[in-house]
C-alpha cells in the first residue's frame, strides 16, 4: 500500500519558498514527519532565526493541557528558545504583536472532520487576521480522519455560530483542512492571501489507517483513530450531565452516568437499528472530569461499518434515549462553553436550538434527520467547488 504524503513532508522535499522570511508557525502534538519528527524541530534547523515564534491552539502547543476551556498561556518554548503565543485564551485570533513580527504565518494541524473541534476556527482566526494586516498564510494539508466522502447533519444557523462553530457548517463536513480553509477563505470573503501544500496521494474515501501515516494524537482526549469516528456526535454529551469517558482510557467511545443501567440503555438504543454501530453495556469509573471515583453504568460504541455509521445521529440517539428512560436526570448544562456566556452548550453544539427541543419532547429520529435538509443540498453544491481530491 502506497503511503500518503502529509503537506509538511511534500514541503519537506520541495525547495522552500520561504527562505529569507520571518515566519511563525501554528503547531501542536500531530505535526510531525513520517518519522514523526516535529515540525517545530524541522523548521528550527532549516530557517534558524527565521523561524521567529510558534503559536499553539487549544490543548497547548505540545497537547499538554488536558482538559476543555483550560486557557493557554505565553511563554518561552525551552527547547527551542521561542516565543510561544497562545491561542486559546482571551486571545484566540492573532495580534499586533505576532503579526508585525512576521511575514508568512505557517499552520500544520491535525484536524477530526468535526465542526466543534476548535482548531479550524483557529485556523478561520487567523486567515481573518493576518488578511486585516496583508500577511502570507502557508498551510500544510493532513487527512481528514473520518475521509473526504461523508457529510452528516445540520447547517449550524448564524444566530447560534461560536468558537465551536464560527461559520454555517454540517458537524461533519468531509474536507481536509486546506479544502476548508480555502472554502471559508472564498465563500465567507476573508480573501487572506493563502496558499495550500496538498498531500500526496491522498483519496476521499480513505480510512485514515490506509493512508499508513502514523496516528498522533492532536489533543489528549483522542488518542485514537476510533474516537474520532464517534466524536461527531458523542461530543455533544460534553453539554450535558452525562459523562462523555473522560477520565477512562476510551474518551467519546464510552459514555454514562451513576443513574444509568447499562442494559436498559443498551436495550432501548438496539430499538434504533443505526447502522454501522454496536452497544456494549458497560460500567466504569472516571479517574478525572464528571463524576471522578463514582462507578457510572453505560455503554461503549463499537463501530462495525465505517461506511454508513452516522455519528451525529447517534449520538442524538443516544441522549433522546437517556431522556426517554431517565426524564429526570438528563440535564442540559448551562453557560459559560466555550467562550459563549449567554446561549446553551447544547444548542451552540448543535448549531440550533430545535435539535434539543426535539429530544424532549422525543420527536423521533426520523423526523429530526429530516429536518437537516434545510441549506443542506446547497452546501454540498458549493462544497465541491473546493474538493482538491478524488
Amino acid at each position: 500500500m502506497k503511503r500518503v504524503c502529509s503537506g509538511l513532508d511534500v514541503f519537506m522535499k520541495k525547495k522552500s519558498p520561504i527562505l529569507g522570511q520571518k515566519i511563525g508557525l501554528l503547531v501542536h502534538p500531530a505535526s510531525v514527519t513520517l518519522n514523526l519528527v516535529h515540525a517545530v524541530e524541522i523548521f528550527k534547523e532549516k530557517l534558524g532565526k527565521g523561524l521567529v515564534c510558534l503559536l499553539s491552539p487549544q490543548h497547548g502547543l505540545y497537547g499538554e493541557t488536558q482538559d476543555n476551556m483550560i486557557e493557554g498561556e505565553d511563554f518561552i518554548e525551552p527547547c527551542f528558545g521561542l516565543p510561544v503565543f497562545s491561542l486559546y485564551s482571551q486571545t484566540r485570533k492573532p495580534d499586533k504583536r505576532i503579526l508585525n513580527s512576521i511575514d508568512t504565518l505557517i499552520i500544520d494541524l491535525q484536524d477530526v472532520g468535526a465542526r466543534y473541534y476548535t482548531f479550524i476556527w483557529t485556523i478561520a482566526l487567523c486567515l481573518e487576521a493576518c488578511a486585516e494586516h496583508n500577511r502570507e498564510v502557508l498551510i500544510l494539508d493532513r487527512p481528514n480522519p473520518l475521509g473526504g466522502d461523508k457529510v452528516e447533519g445540520n447547517i449550524s444557523s448564524k444566530g447560534f455560530l461560536s468558537f465551536v462553530g464560527l461559520y454555517p457548517l454540517p458537524p461533519r463536513y468531509g474536507l481536509t483542512i486546506g479544502e476548508l480553509a480555502h472554502f471559508l477563505n472564498t465563500e465567507f470573503k476573508i480573501n487572506a492571501s493563502l496558499t495550500v501544500v496538498w498531500m500526496e496521494g491522498w483519496k476521499r474515501k480513505m480510512n485514515y489507517g490506509d493512508t499508513c501515516l502514523p496516528w498522533i494524537a492532536p489533543s489528549p482526549n483522542m488518542p485514537r483513530i476510533e474516537t474520532t469516528m464517534v466524536y461527531p456526535g458523542m461530543c455533544l454529551l460534553e453539554a450535558t450531565n452525562i459523562s462523555e469517558g473522560r477520565g477512562t482510557t476510551l474518551p467519546f467511545e464510552m459514555f454514562g452516568a451513576p443513574f444509568i443501567q447499562p442494559w436498559e440503555l443498551v436495550r432501548e438504543l438496539n430499538l434504533y437499528t443505526l447502522p454501522g454501530v454496536t452497544f456494549r453495556p458497560c460500567y466504569f469509573q472516571p479517574t478525572f472530569h464528571k463524576f471522578q471515583g463514582e462507578l457510572c453504568g453505560g455503554a461503549q460504541l463499537h463501530v462495525t461499518d465505517r461506511y454508513v455509521f452516522k455519528p451525529y445521529l447517534t449520538g442524538i440517539a443516544i441522549l433522546r434515549a437517556i431522556r426517554k428512560l431517565y426524564p429526570h436526570h438528563l440535564v442540559w448544562k448551562s453557560p459559560p462553553y466555550e467562550y459563549e456566556y449567554e446561549k446553551l452548550p447544547i444548542d451552540i453544539l448543535c448549531g440550533t436550538d430545535s435539535i434539543r427541543k426535539q429530544i424532549d419532547r422525543q420527536i423521533s429520529l426520523k423526523k429530526i434527520e429530516a429536518g437537516w435538509r434545510d441549506g443542506f443540498e446547497e452546501f454540498l453544491k458549493i462544497r465541491q467547488n473546493y474538493l482538491h481530491y478524488h
